[in-house]
């Protein structure tokens, strides 16, 4: 699977709510065991209105037991 969500310098609210921000350890970590990382990575959105929104990405396979 592919997980992204802010990263740990992204902004601390979108569409006026709070958001939480993760690096990509600590991304891997909230999602538990049982998954290899195939790939971890930042990405630099721009918004519409030309912000940048940096989000932080994990690739994971499921471990197979």
């Amino acid at each position: 699977m592919i997980v992204a969500t802010f990263a740990e310098d992204g902004p601390t609210t979108c569409s006026s709510l709070p958001v939480e921000r993760y690096s990509a350890d600590r991304l891997v970590a909230e999602i538990g065991p049982g998954f290899t990382v195939n790939g971890a990575g930042r990405f630099e959105h721009v918004t519409p209105s030309e912000a940048i929104q940096p989000f932080t990405w994990v690739a994971l396979t499921a471990e197979r037991t």
